[in-house]
């Protein structure tokens, strides 16, 4: 845990994130920046069968030193499909909302906040429309933009490895899927050229065969006449 002065906010957000470590909140993880602690960033891990899957979606959360009794701001720094980057989200669990902010609330339920109403397609205020397959081609460009981004990388070292070994994967992949095309492409070509063979082969046996017939046949004439 950073080390900063102690206050009403240091002091829950301390609480909370021990809370956040005994109970993770599922597919998304969030840390404080060690230098300052009302600074959070969180990594939405895309769940299976949604079109975020296979998707690293990096972002922050700004805690105001009144926390808990104000609610933080909310910004997602990865592009998604479903949220503008780098911008303020409106939410009921964001500082857009502050009549409706709850001081019981943790740093799990505006987590657990945040994945559903990125589950949504409800529209708001910094959310956008795209289609699925929007969706999930940025969850796959999602994996190296993330590399690229320091804080990122800083504070999440286990899905920096994930993500890796994903690339790589994918990369074998596409070597193979290549190779595999290469191959298939040079056996049509042959088959192409064994039947082009065959064919060749008939054609000229055919016309020997037309050879021999008139051959034949100017022989039976000579010998009549």
């Amino acid at each position: 845990m950073p080390k900063t002065k102690v206050t009403g906010a240091t002091s829950r957000l301390k609480q909370d994130y021990l809370r956040l470590k005994n109970d993770p909140v599922p597919y998304v993880t969030a840390e404080p920046v060690p230098s300052n602690i009302l600074e959070w960033h969180y990594v939405v891990k895309g769940p299976e069968k949604s079109p975020y899957e296979g998707g690293y979606y990096h972002g922050k959360i700004n805690f105001p030193r009144e926390f808990p009794f104000k609610p933080p701001s909310i910004y997602m720094i990865t592009p998604n499909g479903r949220f503008k980057t780098n911008t303020r989200l409106c939410l009921s669990i964001t500082d857009f909302h502050p009549d409706t902010w709850n001081p019981a609330w943790s740093i799990s339920t505006i987590l657990t906040g945040l994945l559903s109403f990125m589950l949504e397609k409800t529209p708001t205020l910094g959310s956008i429309e795209t289609s699925d397959y929007q969706k999930r081609c940025l969850a796959a460009e999602s994996l190296e933009i993330n590399l690229k981004n320091k804080i990122f990388c800083e504070l999440f070292p286990e899905y920096v490895e994930e993500i890796e070994k994903l690339i790589k994967q994918r990369q074998e992949s596409m070597r193979h899927a290549k190779k595999s095309n290469t191959n298939r492409a040079r056996e049509v070509t042959t088959e192409q050229q064994s039947n082009m063979y065959y064919i060749v082969t008939n054609l000229l046996v055919l016309v020997g065969f037309v050879c021999l017939a008139c051959m034949v046949k100017y022989v039976i004439v000579s010998i009549s006449d």
